[in-house]
């Protein structure tokens, strides 16, 4: 065997047996950190292979004309991987049909690296995510990341960023392409539902391209994952995707007032999502006053706000 086959094959073999150890410390109890390590062990692992699998899938539908789906491909299997090899699911307990949106910009409350996995759960095709524009150089995610298609940001380059937006706007208008944007900017690594303060960036892409910003709330899942207290369990995590906000008649003055009433509704959600076994709609009428206030702000005139 080629000696570079056979450093890659020891690799394998030694991350699988640690990851497998671990497992097994976690099952009889010996170890009370072996089930966060085994699944941190499991997870990265499993992002690899969906990465390198992501990868061959952009190449293959670039060459049928499909490349748009290739995110959409990847996530759902490293959806069912994730579910196979740690236990963990994000469950769509309301508002799928809201999925269908197409074009729309879907936003989401960022929590931590786990969020990769509620990208597999949701992902719907015809859809590209954004990211930071570092993770492009990272070897199997940032090529599978380039190939299909990612709108890659600079944060610290606002131009950039700004030509990035303008340049995805004209893509979801060309081609019916949807895209997903985390609007807090940084994972909160909150221990209950809180929402950090949202960029205005996905709200701005919204209006600029005309097109309605589709919400989706995860229930907080600090119970499930946390990475200061080394816990890491199997479980359902509920997740509510809200009905669209249109933006059509909204223009650049208007987006400051999208993105309060927007954050505010998901805030709401995300309290009933977390506080509520598997998204009982509690505190409902403060949901059904934010979703008031949202759809007076997209029939009001612009200036008259």
């Amino acid at each position: 065997m080629h000696p570079i086959l056979t450093a890659l094959w020891r690799m394998f073999t030694v991350y699988l047996g640690a990851t497998l150890t671990f497992f097994i410390l976690s099952a009889f109890n010996l170890s009370p950190k072996a089930s966060f390590y085994a699944r941190i062990l499991a997870s990265y692992g499993t992002l690899l292979v969906c990465a390198s699998y992501g990868v061959i899938a952009s190449i293959v539908l670039r060459l049928f004309g499909k490349q748009n789906i290739a995110q959409w491909a990847t996530a759902r299997s490293f959806h069912y991987t994730m579910a196979l090899t740690t236990g963990i699911h994000f469950e769509i307990v309301e508002g799928k049909e809201h999925l269908n949106t197409r074009p729309c910009v879907l936003i989401g409350n960022h929590q931590s690296e786990l969020d990769v996995l509620l990208l597999g759960t949701i992902f719907p095709k015809y859809c590209s995510v954004t990211a930071k524009s570092s993770l492009a150089r990272a070897p199997f995610l940032g090529w599978f990341m380039t190939l299909s298609g990612t709108v890659f940001i600079d944060r610290a380059n606002r131009q950039s960023s700004v030509a990035a937006f303008e340049k995805a706007a004209k893509r979801m208008q060309k081609e019916k392409q949807s895209v997903f944007i985390f609007p807090e900017g940084t994972r909160s690594y909150a221990n209950g539902p809180e929402l950090g303060a949202f960029k205005k960036g996905a709200f701005h892409l919204a209006v600029q391209a005309g097109m309605p910003v589709v919400p989706v709330v995860a229930g907080n899942y600090w119970g499930v994952l946390s990475v200061r207290e080394g816990r890491f369990r199997a479980g359902r995590i509920p997740v509510k995707v809200l009905p669209p906000i249109p933006t059509a008649h909204l223009t650049a003055a208007d987006v400051d007032e999208l993105t309060r009433t927007t954050r505010e509704l998901m805030l709401k959600e995300l309290i009933a999502l977390t506080e509520s076994p598997m998204g009982q709609k509690a505190t409902k009428a403060e949901i059904n006053a934010g979703e008031k206030d949202l759809a007076q702000l997209a029939t009001q005139h612009p200036h008259q706000l």
